[in-house]
């Protein structure tokens, strides 16, 4: 009896095996997505994205892809991505048709629902609602004493820092610059690293946290067993972090409410005060304000520094731009404002290239096929495919800009409308990123003050610097590898 069991088993299992993979054969060419071009093995898995996400070479594999098989390719079975400026204008539409796919609650994890996070789409427009009028451009004026004094103590920094040991950390100093100034604007108090000249607790957490955004991503089930089972080290000491900044975010988040409470008239004004009314009123819950706290640092600090570096990294390379730019700087009157930079045609243009070829987000910004399914290149896709475009692929069509790898700012003179519907740096459509003109506007002024207090500033080769620490390692923002960018005056 025991082998005639034994092997009816065996008969079991086998039958099993055999249904499943002709269940997954025959979902694989049914699918409409099969009729899409790609690699055969992108019909029944999306293990290779998969890989090529977790080694952060995922954008470069999808590039190759797009090179091989044309602007619309299959990458996973449900997941179809796109460089049609047709298509990228219907995906990214202000209609909201294409909501946010699961990546981004994955990323984030399922607790955080903010105004970046979320894929439901009244949740997105009540948070954008309360929060865009204090990141319009003329809301923001009232920030830039904030923004010129933690850009003169970054300058002191470097200026320090050089003068000790010949030479400075552009890309710590931006970073240090731009999470204090959100910090500042999110929490109503500085993390002052750029008077510490180092990271504090919160941050360094906050990087260590986001470090496992690409398990997050890969396998979403597998990291939520493992946080709530926290017996590998790893996510032991991910739970005490994530402790660790609850506990600060909301102490910070707290301390300012009472400063509302108790005296609003002389208080500093942030991105959220307006949400604590709106919390009064029964509109939004604390919850709400710390999740959107949280997002906005991570949001506002990585992506800006990681702009500004690559922008100032690109002028010192070629010495004739920069002194082309280093010309329009020095005829601005003292005491200039970020609004006299903002009318100088070459550093915009040049911002707008470094942007083009070095965007802080260069991956696929995913969005799910609407009910009733859609067509895209000329496929017709089911509802919940996956579907989107990179930017890293989008700023290289040599069909949309010639020359793609060369940088030319002059390219930026006479911009065609395809150049600008294909330009994605901050995103497109109602989930661009609200606060672009923040970013912005710390961008042209650290590159204005970088270049008139270093004019002749240069890549070091100190510490075995070279051009292979400003090559990316891409998960969903793109640093330099070596996370550094050394300079010498």
């Amino acid at each position: 009896m025991e082998v005639q069991g034994s092997g009816l088993f065996s008969k079991l299992v086998a039958i099993t095996a055999v249904a499943t993979v002709i269940y997954i054969f025959y979902s694989g060419i049914s699918n409409p997505a099969s009729k899409v071009p790609g690699p055969w093995h992108t019909k029944w898995t999306g293990w290779v994205a998969k890989y090529y996400w977790f080694i952060g070479q995922r954008p470069f594999y999808v590039h190759a892809l797009h090179q091989r098989y044309g602007p619309v390719v299959r990458v996973s079975p449900n997941e179809v991505h796109t460089t049609n400026i047709d298509d990228v204008r219907a995906i990214y539409n202000a209609k909201v048709t294409f909501r946010k796919s699961a990546f981004y609650t994955n990323l984030t994890g399922p607790q955080v629902l903010s105004i970046f996070s979320t894929t439901d789409v009244d949740v997105h427009r009540k948070f954008r609602r309360l929060l865009a009028s204090q990141l319009s451009e003329t809301s923001l004026k009232q920030h830039l004493p904030l923004l010129n004094s933690r850009i003169n103590l970054a300058i002191e920094g470097m200026k320090r820092e050089t003068k000790s040991q010949g030479y400075t950390d552009l890309f710590k100093w931006a970073m240090f610059t731009a999470t204090d100034v959100i910090g500042t604007l999110s929490f109503g108090e500085s993390f002052h690293m750029l008077e510490s000249g180092k990271k504090n607790q919160y941050v360094e957490d906050l990087e260590q946290i986001g470090a496992l955004s690409r398990l997050r991503v890969a396998f979403p089930r597998l990291l939520r067993f493992a946080f709530k089972y926290p017996i590998v080290p790893l996510f032991s000491r991910a739970i005490a972090r994530g402790k660790r900044l609850n506990g600060y975010a909301r102490q910070s988040l707290q301390r300012y409410q009472d400063y509302v409470d108790s005296d609003p008239t002389t208080l500093r004004l942030t991105f959220f005060t307006k949400l604590f009314k709106a919390e009064e009123d029964g509109k939004v819950s604390f919850n709400d304000i710390f999740s959107n706290a949280q997002s906005f640092i991570i949001a506002g600090s990585d992506t800006t520094a990681i702009s500004a570096t690559y922008t100032i990294w690109s002028i010192i390379q070629r010495p004739q731009l920069r002194q082309a730019i280093l010309k329009e700087l020095q005829a601005l009157p003292l005491g200039f404002t970020e609004t006299d930079l903002r009318g100088l045609p070459l550093l915009s243009q040049t911002i707008e290239e470094a942007l083009r070829l070095y965007t802080s987000i260069p991956a696929a910004l995913p969005r799910v096929v609407p009910a009733g399914g859609a067509e895209i290149g000329g496929y017709w896709l089911k509802e919940g495919t996956v579907v989107g475009t990179q930017a890293y692929s989008m700023h290289r069509d040599p069909e949309i800009f010639p020359n793609p790898l060369e940088f030319n700012p002059s390219r930026w003179e006479n911009p065609t409308k395809t150049m600008k519907d294909a330009f994605m740096p901050f995103g497109r459509g109602s989930r661009v990123c609200i606060g672009l003109h923040l970013a912005y506007m710390e961008i042209r002024l650290l590159v204005a003050r970088f270049l008139l207090e270093f004019p002749n500033a240069r890549e070091s080769t100190r510490e075995g610097m070279s051009h292979e620490d400003m090559e990316s390692t891409i998960y969903f923002l793109a640093p330099p590898k070596g996370k550094r960018c050394l300079v010498e005056p």
